[in-house]
């Protein structure tokens, strides 16, 4: 009984290799663009003192970034995925960029 990776053509093998590398770049610097993009967003939008916004916010972007790694390889769609994180950053970047013209916190 020939195994799955061997009864496979050499460019399925090429695609699949691919898909796992855009996967594992997209979590790898698509998941620490977003989380840190919310760290330097969330310390402004909540209502708590300076330092313990800044704390929260940190906290929250080891879950954020775990969120990501997951979902990069939950989904069933590595160019979506792409997509997705990249229309993520376009968001939070935006965001980010307005809370910092709007001077100190919102």
């Amino acid at each position: 009984m020939a195994t799955a990776s061997k009864s496979r053509t050499p460019r399925a093998r090429a695609t699949a290799a691919l898909d796992v590398a855009l996967r594992t770049l997209a979590a790898t610097f698509g998941g620490y663009a977003i989380a840190a993009l919310c760290t330097a967003l969330l310390p402004r939008l909540l209502p708590l003192p300076r330092n313990e916004a800044v704390v929260a916010a940190t906290l929250l972007s080891f879950a954020i970034y775990a969120t990501v790694v997951l979902w990069a390889f939950a989904t069933a769609s590595a160019w979506r995925l792409c997509g997705w994180v990249l229309g993520i950053l376009a968001v939070l970047g935006a965001a980010a960029w307005l809370s910092g013209l709007a001077g100190a916190r919102l």
